[in-house]
């Protein structure tokens, strides 16, 4: 029976500046997700786990970790900005809007920037201003990032899945 190859994510070759990809999938943050990650991350603000406390503020509820709004929203852009590669770094990150449980976020980013890496040639570099929006409308967190991006040709082997042994 042929095996059909799965998406394999871009390559350099792939990205041409202005374009854009948005997220197939949408990502609805629980308390236990803000929870969880507010004490992974040791994060001592009340902000995030304490209601009687976040009630007392201008949110008047606890406010989704900022550092998970960033994970979601990269981590939605993944498939199609990163898979192949690794980020060098971020910049100017801006949350012009609270996030908050229940909220839906997707992931849009654009190519602002795309070069040859001077000092690596089997990869490329590519920018992107990524954008979070929640579910109705509203830009939650914007931030540009570079990526590492490997070349088709030089890209390592994907093709982990192990052959099925007959008994």
């Amino acid at each position: 029976m042929p095996v059909k190859p799965g998406w394999e994510g871009r390559f350099f070759e792939d990205f041409e500046v202005g374009d854009v990809y948005r997220s197939r999938l949408g990502r609805t943050i629980t308390e236990a997700d803000n929870i969880w990650f507010t004490l992974l991350t040791n994060n001592t603000n009340q902000i995030h786990f304490n209601t009687e406390y976040a009630k007392r503020t201008e949110f008047g509820k606890p406010l989704v970790n900022s550092a998970l709004t960033l994970a979601i929203v990269a981590g939605l852009g993944v498939q199609d900005t990163s898979e192949n590669g690794f980020a060098l770094g971020w910049d100017e990150i801006k949350l012009p809007k609270p996030v908050f449980v229940g909220d839906t976020l997707y992931s849009e980013s654009e190519v602002i920037e795309k070069r040859e890496s001077r000092s690596r040639p089997q990869f490329g570099i590519v920018k992107f201003r990524t954008r979070g929006i929640n579910q109705r409308g509203e830009v939650v967190i914007e931030y540009t990032r570079s990526v590492m991006v490997w070349k088709r040709e030089y890209a390592p082997r994907r093709d982990l899945f192990p052959t099925p042994r007959e008994e």
